[in-house]
């Protein structure tokens, strides 16, 4: 039976963020995708323009119709724009033994703010113990942690507080932001693992991180494991920056469908 994923955040009306990206990456994958909006976001690739965020109950009401019809296989979660939110997509998170990825959106490429200060707070409390994945990025580590991050023993502190004080099942933090090759270091209840790529010198990384949850997210859906998943999204996102087709005129969008499709 084919497989089914569910993308839990905002929009993105050029296609290269959000829910929006999420659903290309699904169908990429070989996996179903769907979608709940939390936020339409008026952005581009120079940045976010202005952000309606959808009311709790909206939301409420787009999970109740996913989950009373057609249960998910995995689901992500990204921009949740505060915490009643939050509050709003936890319980179907706990009540459904499935995958559970995390990209824990605080800020767009940009530098635009996509969370209220409250809701950097809620996250780590909220959400991150339910995670079968969390992909944050340094900035994002920062944040939850409230810590300096600059050192790779830095980063393997961190990874050990996501798993042996917040609860996370595994958690990849990507650096990305880091000066040398793109590291990023999973680290799970049984160590960690460095997965490393040539750095790609370009602009166009906009919705990078959502490519990259959402690869985990399909992969996890059709019962791969964490590191699999890991180590696919971690090689489909060098190839989509690689192969950015170089729209707009700011920060481009990567190309969705330049990895492969063996082995779906």
């Amino acid at each position: 039976m084919l497989k089914t994923a569910l993308s839990i955040a905002g929009t993105d009306p050029t296609g290269g963020a959000g829910t929006t990206v999420d659903l290309k990456v699904f169908q990429s994958r070989g996996v179903y995708g769907m979608s709940v909006v939390t936020s339409i976001v008026a952005q581009n690739t120079t940045g976010v323009q202005q952000v309606f965020d959808q009311p709790a109950h909206i939301i409420e009401a787009q999970l109740s119709s996913v989950y009373s019809d057609i249960v998910p296989d995995a689901v992500k979660t990204g921009m949740l724009a505060s915490s009643s939110v939050m509050d709003v997509v936890r319980p179907y998170i706990q009540k459904y033994d499935i995958p559970y990825v995390i990209d824990p959106v605080m800020v767009a490429k940009s530098g635009d703010d996509l969370l209220d200060e409250a809701g950097k707070s809620a996250v780590r409390y909220k959400l991150l113990d339910l995670a079968t994945v969390a992909t944050p990025n340094l900035p994002e580590l920062e944040r939850i942690l409230q810590m300096t991050i600059e050192t790779k023993e830095d980063i393997f502190k961190a990874g050990k507080i996501f798993i042996n004080e917040i609860g996370a099942q595994s958690v990849v933090i990507k650096g990305g932001h880091m000066k040398g090759d793109a590291t990023d270091y999973l680290f799970t209840k049984d160590g960690s693992i460095e997965l490393t790529a040539e750095r790609v010198s370009t602009h166009h990384t906009h919705g990078t991180g959502c490519t990259f949850g959402a690869v985990i997210t399909a992969e996890l859906g059709k019962g791969r494991s964490i590191e699999y998943s890991v180590r696919t999204a971690k090689e489909y996102i060098t190839r989509a920056i690689k192969h950015s087709p170089g729209l707009g005129i700011g920060n481009g969008p990567v190309n969705h469908f330049s990895y492969p499709l063996e082995g779906l």
